[in-house]
């Protein structure tokens, strides 16, 4: 059976529109993002809220439902430059044990200090706040802003501590 190909032609349009939601998910990776002191066992990240308007503005460096990785090893010194550029909502920064709903509002942080603090109200735009903490567990966790209903939106991104990983590194999912 041959479909027609006004049919055909519909089909390969879905499929588009289809690819196209999913690469929404995130950007690209800057490399300046990132900087690791392997003296200091320090991952020192600039982590932008409302970088693009991905995901309506809720995205941290452009991505969002988990598309970018940062991995850092266990026991390193983590340090977030966090800071909301997003013009129209304030967003907060914490990071969370993984689970499978992500929560509607804060939680416990997944480690002591994990948290910009104004977690409910958040940072309106230009501000932020640096979060320093040590990934003291290995792990799969999220950097998820808890305004309410945010992270629940899909702004939020995952965090792996590993055990074995060498030095702090910055990946997209697919």
């Amino acid at each position: 059976m041959r479909l027609p190909t006004s049919l055909m032609t519909g089909v390969l349009f879905l499929c588009a529109v289809g690819a196209r939601a999913q690469t929404m998910k995130g950007g690209k990776i800057d490399p300046a993002w990132l900087r690791a002191d392997a003296a200091s066992k320090t991952a020192d990240f600039k982590l932008v809220a409302g970088l693009t308007d991905a995901n309506g503005g809720m995205n941290f460096n452009g991505f969002s439902q988990g598309g970018l990785v940062l991995t850092v090893p266990q026991a390193w010194n983590v340090l977030f430059h966090f800071k909301n550029e997003d013009p129209n909502l304030p967003h907060s920064v914490e990071v969370i044990a993984e689970t499978p709903a992500v929560p509607v509002g804060p939680v416990t942080p997944a480690f002591e200090h994990a948290t910009t603090g104004r977690l409910e109200q958040g940072f309106p735009s230009g501000q932020g706040a640096d979060v320093r903490f040590v990934a003291g567990k290995s792990g799969s966790f999220l950097i998820f802003c808890a305004v309410p209903g945010h992270g629940a939106a899909g702004m939020w991104i995952r965090l792996a501590v590993s055990g074995s990983a060498e030095k702090p590194t910055l990946a997209t999912t697919p």
